[in-house]
């Protein structure tokens, strides 16, 4: 598959700069695979849509965006490394040099790309690492977390999660995996053909109790494209705990996920890819259509699809 059948136009002004005034109040597209049929919903309806254990990612973000003076730039926290020692994204990168001190914040290596392990005095105190393409303020820092957000560690969200209350949650029946989202998952594809991007590993850990409960649950609903590849890693044989560079393009065979909920995503990311995967690459390109043309909203604070 290359790289240029992930693209699609999307109107500027149908990136959403803000989440919903409440977290349920979302549009929410239902696509049925067994038919082809779509309808039109709110969040708030989901638990009258789906029969199947539903699975969260419970990842906590962390303020992981430190701003730097000079030169004037910042560091953004991807992965605790080894105590104080973490990797991180760095800018400008031209400009630093191992050994430089920036308030809590020391350089030690630069890793290529941009990417840097630093020691960090302290805990986290930094911004909310959203996305470049939200350009507006975020009142409350707390809309960048999912209600059930508890292990912290991710450098941005699942957003697939945003959309819960703990109303909604209550009316589903709920497991809980963890994988900590770095930046290589949302990061454009460079190469030409899709299956020779290579993603970073990501951290992950699932209970055995857990797995137990999703491994024999008549039906999954996966929360996310994060807890898509933690479920299809262990059904792949992972342990329960480790590292996941699984990525997930068309013509994967899917073992353990039914259904899937997952926001509207970039064109040319891996998270589109793993879309497709799941409802076929040219319902996927419909269903993204229709979206456009009904004005739902896209990218991180966006609405949601369901998938059955």
């Amino acid at each position: 598959m290359e790289a240029r059948e992930l693209d699609y136009d999307l109107p500027q002004e149908l990136i959403a700069q803000h989440p919903a005034a409440e977290r349920d109040q979302s549009r929410l597209l239902v696509y049925r695979r067994s038919t082809g049929d779509v309808t039109h919903h709110v969040f708030r309806d989901l638990p009258d849509l789906v029969d199947a254990l539903a699975v969260v990612n419970d990842t906590r973000v962390v303020p992981a965006r430190i701003p730097i003076e000079r030169p004037r730039g910042e560091v953004l926290l991807l992965e605790q490394v080894d105590g104080d020692v973490w990797e991180a994204l760095a800018r400008p990168t031209r400009k630093l040099r191992p050994g430089d001190r920036h308030g809590a914040v020391e350089l030690l290596e630069h890793l290529g790309e941009g990417r840097w392990r630093v020691r960090l005095e302290g805990e986290p105190h930094g911004d909310v690492p959203l996305p470049p393409y939200i350009t507006e303020p975020l009142d409350d820092a707390e809309r960048y977390q999912t209600v059930y957000a508890r292990n912290r560690g991710s450098a941005a969200a699942p957003t697939a999660g945003l959309h819960f209350t703990p109303v909604v949650l209550a009316r589903l029946d709920v497991e809980r995996v963890t994988l900590h989202v770095g930046l290589d998952t949302f990061r454009p594809l460079q190469e030409v053909l899709v299956e020779t991007h290579r993603m970073h590993g990501e951290r992950y850990s699932v209970e055995p109790s857990a797995w137990e409960r999703i491994r024999a649950a008549p039906r999954v609903l996966a929360v996310g494209t994060t807890t898509v590849r933690v479920l299809e890693s262990l059904a792949g044989g992972a342990p329960p705990a480790g590292r996941t560079d699984l990525f997930i393009t068309p013509g994967f065979t899917f073992r353990r996920v039914d259904q899937l909920l997952t926001n509207f995503h970039l064109p040319r990311s891996t998270l589109l890819a793993l879309v497709m995967a799941f409802a076929g690459v040219e319902e996927t390109r419909r269903l993204y259509a229709l979206a456009i043309e009904e004005r739902y909203r896209f990218y991180s604070f966006g609405d949601a699809m369901l998938i059955l």
